[in-house]
């Protein structure tokens, strides 16, 4: 039997001039596509940036370029899969275009491979204003997120949290104006993690939420104190349930639920969405949903509680 063919699509999102382009012709000049391998290269926005002839020539890059959204088909797709029978796809997209409708164009065969997201950090706070919904959406099949053009005055703490809250399994980069890595962005807590019982204030649930998950270490074995909403998952032990908060991320449509699983004899006893003030211990398990540690809770008291002042959180 003839094996079916699998192309890896390697999609890059970003505005214009967030700098997709350049980090595809770097990858070039480093040598990565010189595999001898066939290269489908999707255009669907002329940037200011252009990858000289000679170089695309050479990484065996051929090139097709869409200028209207609905251009885009999985019938013209499938035509250049024909054609050129590629061994692999880059996919650079249009920042005003839906990701998801670009997905589904795709040729069954053509498989997402990677997604690379590209941030100008000197535009960032001003989408984030203006065009938030559009700007994270950027985010959501990001393997990799870079900002680029970063300064020491901009606050990448609170870009790195965004980005991380549209996408927790994606790495967040930051690249300098001088062009060096930034691996160093801190987050300004706003919560004492020294002290023997960390207080969590209902405002701040959405930053501990991400922080936990990024930097676990720092919470294990630890005392946290929190309000939270009842959550009984299905099919779960009895014993344990998920006190959590709403969340938003952009706009009303996507806002969720998120907690953590928490172990506590009465927990079949509590309400479903009741507020309760949890105190308990940091560990951490095995999560099937990120296929790596997460962290989770060994409850030493769960009491009832009001309801928080305001229903949903945020994560900025």
């Amino acid at each position: 039997m003839f094996k079916k063919r699998e192309i890896p699509v390697y999609l890059f999102t970003g505005f214009l001039e967030s700098g997709k382009t350049s980090f595809i012709i770097e990858t070039m000049k480093e040598g990565q596509f010189e595999d001898g391998m066939k290269t489908v290269y999707i255009v669907c926005e002329e940037g200011m940036e252009e990858i000289d002839k000679e170089l695309l020539e050479k990484n065996k890059f051929k090139v097709y370029t869409f200028e209207e959204e609905e251009d885009l088909t999985k019938e013209a797709l499938t035509k250049i899969d024909k054609s050129v029978r590629p061994d692999r796809v880059i996919l650079e997209a249009n920042g005003t275009w839906d990701v998801d409708r670009i997905l589904d164009s795709l040729p069954p065969q053509w498989l997402l491979g990677e997604g690379i997201a590209t941030v100008n950090a000197a535009t960032y706070e001003t989408y984030l204003g203006n065009m938030k919904m559009m700007m994270l959406n950027q985010f959501m099949y990001a393997d990799l997120i870079l900002f680029n053009r970063c300064t020491e005055d901009m606050d990448l703490a609170m870009y790195k949290r965004t980005a991380r809250a549209k996408n927790r399994r994606a790495q967040v980069i930051f690249e300098m104006t001088d062009g060096t890595m930034n691996n160093d962005v801190k987050e300004e807590l706003p919560y004492d993690i020294n002290a023997s019982e960390i207080q969590i204030e209902d405002d701040d649930f959405g930053i501990w939420y991400l922080d936990a998950f990024d930097n676990m270490d720092n919470y294990i074995g630890k005392t946290v104190k929190f309000k939270g909403q009842v959550y009984h998952p299905k099919n779960s032990n009895p014993d344990v349930f998920v006190p959590g908060r709403f969340a938003m991320t952009c706009c009303a449509a996507d806002i969720q639920f998120v907690g953590f699983p928490c172990r506590f004899e009465g927990a079949k006893k509590l309400k479903e969405k009741s507020y309760v003030t949890v105190t308990a211990e940091v560990q951490s398990a095995m999560s099937k949903n990120y296929d790596k540690p997460a962290p989770v809770l060994i409850a030493k008291s769960v009491e009832e509680a009001e309801p928080a002042e305001e229903e949903v959180v945020y994560f900025s």
